[in-house]
């Protein structure tokens, strides 16, 4: 196998000396970020069970851009230490991936645990602890066992039973090892796009409570989790564990009464519905959203809130149970109360929210629909955060930028341009007194992009699908961000002298 490494390691770095003002600390962990179902591939090696997106893929191509799917993808299964190497090169202080439900119980519940999975992410796990790298292990990032998923998944409320006793399960097999746990990854993507809509898989489309019951179940069998691991694993292993929620910036088009409540409204509707019943002082659902609801509900001859209530025993449960908050951040987008609304389903979450969105034709563009560079976007989300829930503790989860695929092109300066303000806006929000504790780049390299397949890239390490192994290349990106790691410093002058060259793996 051929296995790309950077030259140029004795490169004199610039003179940072006036830019040490703009320091990140010694003890930032940096790292990058990648999900199972994106890179692993060996869907169904050994005694792997099916997921919902194997499901998707399989009986539905064409439900993806390119009528690909998740098969081999880059095939870290057979290519792990590789993926080590790559972090080695880099001076990754942590790296962020997820385990597959289905790889670890292939029949979604507890009574049969693959040896063969375990096997596998014991020794991805070894490897990186070797090197130094701090494992960041996501037990869920959208791949839920098919068999979960015939019985309902997300919308049955015994949901959190199986996510729990899955969790132990991975707990005591990887927890000597592991000390940073995050249950869930982007609970909205989850609950909304997949059975609120029809964007992602299960695809199951409840427009009108399919958002809703599977964010109630959701943050329960986090909370269920969480407690599990703090009860019965924490004192003896010391970690920590929280959640991921995709945290985009939306403010108001106009600075009028009206445009402010509709981007907190849409606030609520695309992150708050998750993080208010953990993090904020009452618990449950947002208020502005649920009254919404419970009205339309009303209107539309429902007996009862489309939008279910916590019991109490719900709500304390729940409330406080996460050790910091995982941010997943990439945009913003404008919002208003009058202005540029679109039709959505009646009824629908979107429709609920009845705002209107804008973004601004300035802002740089990526490959993907939904993410442009928008100005302080990262600072402003953060510091809200930050304002809002009484300044817990944040881990920048994913953060990246989208290109198109260039044969041979590795000269990725869109993902450099954007690396460079979003990490600005993180020193920004460190000298602002968040309490951001780490900024795992996404994504380590080509994945599969759900169901834009292999269209667009976010890989800081391009990988060539074309190969049986799956090589891997650095982009420019990969060596400015290896500078940023090993200086702790954002160098606007620093450019690599070479990209990349290619050496037989072990010499």
């Amino acid at each position: 196998m051929k296995l790309f490494v950077f030259i140029g390691l004795s490169a004199v770095f610039c003179n940072a000396a006036e830019w040490q003002d703009r320091r990140f600390p010694d003890d930032f962990l940096f790292g990058a970020a990648t999900a199972a179902y994106q890179i692993e591939g060996g869907w169904n090696a050994d005694d792997k069970g099916e997921n919902i997106w194997d499901r998707l893929t399989h009986t539905n191509p064409g439900f993806i851009a390119d009528r690909s799917n998740g098969d081999i993808a880059a095939d870290t299964y057979t290519n792990y230490r590789t993926d080590v190497e790559m972090m080695r090169q880099l001076g990754l202080d942590a790296y962020r991936f997820s385990v597959s439900w289905s790889r670890i119980l292939p029949d979604g519940l507890s009574n049969k645990v693959s040896s063969a999975g375990l096997a596998f992410y014991n020794n991805y796990i070894d490897e990186m602890v070797k090197y130094n790298i701090t494992p960041m292990v996501t037990l869920y990032h959208w791949d839920l066992p098919q068999k979960i998923q015939d019985l309902g998944g997300f919308m049955n409320p015994l949901f959190h039973e199986w996510f729990e006793d899955y969790a132990r399960i991975v707990f005591e097999n990887f927890g000597d090892r592991v000390k940073h746990w995050i249950t869930f990854n982007e609970p909205r993507e989850i609950c909304y796009e997949g059975y609120g809509s029809d964007t992602k898989a299960p695809v199951l489309n409840r427009t009108d409570i399919g958002t809703y019951y599977c964010a109630k179940n959701l943050v329960i069998a986090h909370a269920k989790a969480y407690y599990a691991y703090v009860n019965d694993f924490k004192p003896k292993q010391g970690g920590v564990c929280g959640i991921t929620i995709s945290v985009n910036w939306f403010g108001p088009l106009d600075d009028t009464a009206d445009d402010l409540l509709a981007a907190k409204i849409k606030r609520q509707v695309e992150w708050g519905l998750y993080a208010e019943p953990i993090f904020s002082e009452n618990g449950g659902f947002p208020t502005e959203l649920s009254e919404i609801v419970a009205k339309k509900s009303a209107e539309q001859g429902y007996k009862k809130s489309r939008i279910p209530e916590f019991t109490e025993e719900e709500r304390k449960l729940v409330q406080g149970s996460s050790d910091f908050f995982g941010v997943n951040h990439y945009s913003a987008t404008l919002v208003s109360a009058t202005k540029h609304k679109q039709l959505y389903p009646v009824p629908s979450l979107l429709d609920d929210a009845g705002v209107g969105i804008y973004r601004p034709p300035e802002w740089p563009e990526s490959a993907s629909s939904w993410l442009a560079m928008a100005p302080k976007s990262m600072y402003n989300a953060l510091t809200h955060l930050k304002n809002k829930y009484n300044n817990p503790t944040i881990y920048i989860t994913e953060n990246g930028w989208s290109e198109t695929p260039h044969d041979g092109n590795y000269i990725d300066d869109g993902r450099v341009r954007y690396f460079r303000a979003a990490l600005n806006d993180a020193l920004d929000s460190l000298e602002a007194g968040v309490d951001l504790r780490g900024y795992m780049a996404w994504s380590l390299m080509d994945n599969f992009e759900w169901n834009q397949g292999y269209l667009e890239r976010l890989g800081i390490y391009e990988v060539n699908f074309e190969s049986e192994s799956r090589e891997r290349r650095p982009r420019k990106s990969a060596f400015i961000y290896k500078q940023i790691i090993k200086t702790r410093v954002i160098d606007p002058n620093y450019e690599p002298e070479s990209y990349h060259m290619s050496i037989d793996e072990g010499h």
